[in-house]
């Protein structure tokens, strides 16, 4: 309960007249009235107020959210009088809002309806409160805040609007869509899909001369990539995936792409599992369906990197006793040079058995500072240590790929597509 400005000003003003009354006598009487009539006056409008009803809220919102991604939000509300009342609604602290708090008048017998926009900004479960109003008296000198509604829960999930849009075109386009460069090869894989007449640009190695004599014309013989192969991909929770770039974090970039990846290769017909490893764990072993992608936000939606040294060869013996048949293992990183001895060794353990593709994530920042402007000595300085970290960090990489092992150097908005253009490749090439 506080007192609202008019009744500021009035006390303000009464006091004031006192002041003038206490120089002129007759005027104490009448100043004393005014007194009396002011105070009857306000608790009057104050039990008002505290016996006016609370008015019913109710939220209207999605009960999963993709971060990063602004969602409508309505509040329904529903007063047995006349009330004008200010609303907020105690959503996340840490999210972003727009249109809040309003102002709105409600009558009796109808639903006012305010609507906001908002962003959420971290994964995981978030609360919400429940509504804030603030109701003031029938003569505005008091107001008086109150909580409505209840505390809903809700889930941040990684961005899943890519996907909805990937599911509306076909394999290529969508993979195209992602940043992926696809060298197509017509007719050619490792699964015989059909026999069909024989067109220009096939190889003769695809021509089947028994159905050709008999259908006296050239038949060939067209393959399809192999269904039903296995890729995991395997995240760093440790402390290098916390590097932020703009909004999102290394680790929030690296989950959106395996979605993408993990999507595309389902559609592929092949199966798909996730070992988040490093600071928090999660497993799940591979599986096929489109469901899969139901299964994988359900597991990851709430996974957080932590600040914590990664054991690589923990997590690639955990990996070697958890996923034992063949598959393309696709580890997201962010490599220092102190880490290639481990991830050497890490690495070298899981090829006995699988086909592991490194990706090391690189901050866009560091791109920018060698692009920038040098003006001074500060910036001669700055560009001359990312330069010499960069060339660490390339002969890092070097190092594994003088090992036969694949590593891709990316930033985080080029991840999805890189990731995609080497699951197809190894695809197209069956070195599964």
């Amino acid at each position: 309960m506080r007192p609202a400005s008019p009744l500021v000003a009035l006390l303000v003003v009464w006091g004031l007249a006192g002041v003038a009354a206490s120089l002129w006598a007759p005027a104490v009487l009448p100043w004393q009235g005014i007194g009396t009539m002011l105070l009857l006056l306000s608790i009057a409008d104050l039990v008002a107020l505290v016996r006016q009803p609370t008015p019913d809220v109710a939220r209207v919102m999605p009960e999963a959210w993709p971060i990063g991604v602004a969602r409508d939000v309505a509040l329904r509300i529903e007063a047995s009088r006349v009330q004008r009342v200010d609303v907020h609604d105690l959503h996340p602290p840490a999210w972003q809002a727009e249109g809040l708090p309003r102002r709105v008048r409600l009558t009796p017998g109808t639903v006012s309806q305010v609507e906001y926009r908002l962003r959420p900004t971290a994964r995981g479960e978030a609360v919400f409160e429940g509504v804030q109003l603030r109701l003031r008296s029938p003569l505005r000198l008091w107001w008086q805040s109150r909580m409505a509604g209840a505390p809903r829960r809700v889930r941040v999930f990684p961005n899943f609007a890519p996907l909805t849009r990937l599911a509306l075109l076909g394999a290529d386009r969508a993979s195209r869509l992602v940043g992926a460069h696809i060298k197509r090869r017509r007719g050619e894989g490792t699964d015989f899909h059909q026999m069909r007449e024989y067109r220009v640009g096939d190889s003769l190695r695809q021509i089947d001369w028994k159905a050709s004599s008999r259908a006296r014309k050239l038949i060939s013989r067209e393959y399809q990539d192999e269904k039903n192969q296995q890729l995991v991909v395997v995240l760093d929770t440790g402390r290098r995936m916390l590097a932020q770039d703009d909004t999102l974090s290394h680790f929030d970039h690296a989950l959106d792409a395996a979605l993408v990846v993990s999507y595309l290769a389902l559609r592929q017909g092949d199966a798909v599992g996730l070992l988040a490893t490093g600071g928090e764990s999660r497993w799940m072993a591979p599986q096929r369906g489109m469901g899969t992608v139901d299964a994988l936000l359900r597991v990851s939606y709430d996974l957080q990197p932590q600040p914590v040294a990664t054991d690589y060869l923990a997590a690639a013996t955990e990996l070697s006793l958890r996923q034992r048949r063949r598959g393309l293992l696709m580890f997201v990183t962010n490599l220092r040079d102190e880490d290639i001895e481990d991830v050497l060794a890490a690495v070298r353990m899981l090829q006995r058995r699988h086909l592991v593709i490194v990706a090391s994530l690189r901050e866009r920042a560091l791109d920018e500072v060698l692009d920038a402007e040098v003006r001074d000595h500060d910036d001669a300085v700055r560009v001359g240590a990312t330069a010499r970290y960069l060339a660490q960090r390339r002969a890092a990489h070097d190092a594994l790929r003088n090992h036969r092992i694949t590593v891709l150097d990316v930033t985080g908005p080029e991840l999805p597509g890189a990731l995609v253009e080497r699951y197809l490749a190894v695809k197209r090439d069956g070195r599964l």
